[in-house]
């Protein structure tokens, strides 16, 4: 008996899905950071110009895959080379899953900061000042009591499925996340120091425009807020209908994430301004203090020169990272369930809880052995993994995948040109980006 595949019902469902997957901490604390080191405003048009010639084709890559074969990306790499060489297909399958796996593990622990931060407001304005440096210490104790709540709000989601839970939840959160965020810019623009912000990031400074760092640094950028490389948009690719507009629908998740990612420098720079005029340090030798410091320790000190108004607003930042955060969790989790359900016919409950366990262990390992392994299993994943799984995806679509692949059987107009950029330009394009980010770290 075949099972009837679960699938997104409608068009505005699994865009604000894969948009939502997409959309993760990657845009909104990743890329204002990039721009306020790279010129603003000059970042911005390179980034712009980037997501044209890069990322939409890699994201339509990611996406075609899934959709022909209707299947996971273990499955849908092994029969995309199954007459040249299924296993190598397959393999690349199984190192998205265990980069998906990985992913998921660092990911959780850094969602569940934002979840702690989220809650802190709350427990300040109660006087609850215990639980307050609880929520905003670094212990492991905290890592270990936020990352498996994350994991479990995850399980919550994958557990109804694709129709009733990816689809239905990311239609109540990437609206909300769209709202907080606009609501946050409007109230940021009223602050001194605003206007300054506004400035740098879109006023671009044309001198900085050819610097290859930033173009480097653009094209990493863009490929890595698409959430491209790691098979989320190939699992949700699959779940389309047949018959779906593929070239739109790409054309819409990469608008959402793009004008998410933008929205959010609007946000970010001007706060990095504000917290600048009232006294918060920012810059050291022009270059914006660690990133990391950005969201847990100057956008908290803007939030403390504000008074009582500054608890509501770091309540509604962190909950819009902590929406954010879920949404980029419900897909990655998807890529390992999916694979169990169709693979070893494991029942779905079964699965969710099995992932969310391998997980919570990987999790774990990483808490435990923080300094050193955090950083590493980052580094490994963003400059490694995933420009690598992106150029993977390119040669297939381009050049191994022969049978059922429709952008191979065109011989003229706008498909065939695209499948020969497709063939020649991404790949050398890809190779520049894991090139930089690999070598010049």
């Amino acid at each position: 008996m075949t099972q009837v595949r679960d699938g997104f019902q409608s068009r505005l469902g699994f865009v604000l899905a894969a948009a939502g997957a997409a959309v993760g901490l990657g845009n909104i604390w990743g890329f204002p950071t990039q721009a306020a080191n790279h010129g603003g405003g000059a970042f911005l048009l390179v980034y712009f110009i980037v997501i044209f010639l890069l990322a939409l084709p890699a994201l339509y890559t990611e996406l075609y895959l899934g959709y022909y074969a209707q299947a996971n990306p273990v499955k849908a790499l092994r029969q995309a080379w199954q007459n040249k060489a299924p296993k190598v297909g397959a393999a690349a399958g199984y190192i998205g899953l265990g980069g998906a796996i990985v992913m998921l593990s660092f990911y959780s622990i850094v969602a569940g900061w934002m979840l702690s931060y989220a809650i802190e407001p709350v427990t300040t304005f109660l006087g609850f000042s215990g639980a307050s440096e609880f929520l905003h210490s670094d212990s492991a104790l905290r890592n270990f009591v936020f990352t498996p709540l994350m994991l479990i709000l995850t399980a919550s989601i994958i557990l109804k499925g694709v129709k009733s839970g990816i689809e239905t939840w990311s239609r109540r959160l990437m609206p909300v996340l769209l709202v907080l965020l606009i609501g946050l810019i409007i109230y940021i623009a009223t602050l001194d120091g605003a206007s300054d912000g506004f400035a740098a990031y879109l006023i671009p400074d044309f001198s900085q425009i050819l610097d290859p760092n930033l173009i480097i640094a653009a094209m990493g950028q863009a490929f890595f807020s698409l959430s491209l490389g790691v098979g989320c948009m190939m699992i949700y690719g699959s779940y389309l209908k047949p018959g779906a507009n593929l070239p739109k629908l790409t054309a819409s998740v990469a608008l959402l994430d793009t004008s998410v990612a933008f929205l959010a420098g609007l946000l970010i720079v001007p706060a990095i301004y504000v917290a600048q005029h009232n006294g918060v340090e920012v810059f050291s030798n022009g270059k914006l203090i660690g990133e990391g410091q950005l969201i847990f320790a100057i956008l908290p000190a803007l939030f403390n020169t504000m008074g009582d108004i500054g608890l509501l607003v770091g309540l509604l930042f962190f909950v819009l990272m902590s929406i954010a955060s879920v949404t980029s969790t419900i897909s990655t989790t998807e890529i390992p369930v999916a694979f169990l359900v169709e693979n070893h016919s494991v029942d779905r409950t079964k699965a969710t809880w099995l992932v969310s366990g391998v997980v919570l262990v990987f999790a774990s390992l990483i808490i435990l052995n923080f300094d050193w392994l955090f950083g590493l299993v980052i580094m490994v994943f963003t400059q490694y993994q995933l420009p690598l799984m992106g150029l993977f995806y390119f040669v297939t679509v381009g050049w191994l995948w022969q049978r059922g692949n429709k952008l191979h059987q065109a011989t003229s107009g706008a498909h065939y040109w695209f499948a020969q950029y497709i063939r020649f330009v991404c790949p050398i394009l890809m190779t520049l980006v894991f090139a930089n980010v690999a070598f010049s770290s």
